[in-house]
């Protein structure tokens, strides 16, 4: 045997060793999941059941390669002696072949923030009224995607503008339905879409029937659990004011409206949706923990120059990430060269291609990295 066979016998010895082990854990979770134990604990429940919906699909396909493997073996046998298994060992050899590529993709290490859920923010920038009315066609394009995922949403702060645009808008993004068990969370999709958006068509405010370009910002971040981000009340300073603009009655006639000031950071959050000040408050930390929580892992991989992510995730925020070009119909993301003409049908909030095709991207370029196995 060559050396280079050798020691790719031995690369893919190691890595079933590793399957195996995951098998092992996986098991072990299940065990401790069904005793009444470990739920008396709800955020240790909640750890154990997003590791083990982590392990889920990965042990599920090494399972199905085992049976395959075996089966191939046993098709290749009874083929020395009729000559119709040959056929079927040839069918079960292509399965197993994309069993191991479909393992070798679940063993790229995955984002740690993937079954997290989300707080997205979408700002208005650069042409007036245009760009607030964009970030609402923004909004309402995630409320949309969010709906055919099954997903639930909750609009946390707002400040919305005369035409029916937004200043800026702020909602939580949760994958309902899923439990915690689930191997993936809101984030795992909406990551790629923080960064600056796009448009170009006739604003409703344009008389004479040109295109003008604005764009609009958004920004997302894992939520973060009050366990994950320790806020001392000596850094705080949270002062109410009256509520403005639009919400009835009970606008401008109570200090219901809360702004923290996390003073080491020097962040700023401000809420003013609900009547209640507890409620806003409630809905301000929320906000503050998510800021302060994606700014401490911006950190890291700064400090660490982490060199693992692709180009799609690695892209500055402040580079214009997506062109929607109202006139052509056309969709385009710029970070992967992506281009489709059904804007219609994403701005309806049919995002599944484009973000497919980011995702597809992502772990390539994780693959192609030097953390990538090798099955």
């Amino acid at each position: 045997m060559s050396a280079g066979r050798r020691a790719e016998r031995l690369g893919r010895n190691s890595v079933f060793e590793r399957l195996a082990d995951l098998a092992s854990e996986h098991a072990e979770l299940e065990r401790e999941l069904s005793g009444a134990a470990v739920h008396a604990d709800p955020e240790r429940a909640r750890a154990l059941g997003r590791r083990y919906g982590e392990l889920s699909s990965m042990v599920h396909a090494y399972q199905e390669w085992q049976r395959t493997v075996a089966d191939e073996a046993t098709a290749l046998e009874l083929a020395d002696e009729d000559a119709s298994f040959a056929a079927e060992a040839e069918q079960l050899g292509r399965h197993r072949a994309e069993l191991e590529e479909r393992l070798q993709q679940l063993l790229v290490p995955r984002d740690a923030s993937d079954a997290k859920d989300v707080i997205l923010e979408v700002k208005a920038g650069e042409g007036g009224d245009e760009s607030a009315l964009f970030a609402a066609d923004l909004l309402r394009m995630y409320l949309r995607y969010a709906e055919r995922q099954g997903w639930k949403t909750e609009i946390l702060t707002a400040t919305v503008t005369g035409l029916g645009g937004y200043k800026d808008v702020t909602v939580a993004v949760k994958s309902g339905g899923r439990g915690p068990a689930a191997a993936d969370g809101t984030w795992a999709r909406l990551k790629y879409e923080g960064g600056v958006h796009r448009v170009q068509r006739v604003p409703v405010t344009e008389s004479q029937g040109r295109v003008h370009t604005s764009a609009a910002g958004v920004l997302v971040m894992p939520e973060a659990d009050p366990v994950e981000v320790t806020i001392a009340d000596g850094d705080l300073r949270v002062d109410v004011f009256r509520s403005s603009g639009p919400g009835g009655q009970s606008v401008n006639t109570t200090d219901s409206a809360v702004r923290i000031t996390h003073l080491p950071t020097g962040i700023v959050v401000s809420c003013q949706n609900e009547k209640s000040q507890l409620q806003n408050k409630e809905q301000a930390m929320r906000i503050l923990r998510a800021r302060l929580l994606a700014q401490a892992q911006e950190e890291a991989d700064a400090q660490a120059a982490a060199d693992r992510r692709s180009q799609v995730r690695t892209v500055d925020r402040s580079q214009r990430v997506r062109t929607y070009n109202f006139p052509e119909n056309r969709i385009s993301d710029h970070r992967v060269g992506y281009k489709a003409y059904n804007l219609d049908q994403v701005i309806d909030g049919d995002l599944d291609a484009v973000i497919g095709a980011l995702t597809a991207a992502d772990l390539a370029g994780k693959m192609a990295g030097p953390d990538a196995a090798a099955v």
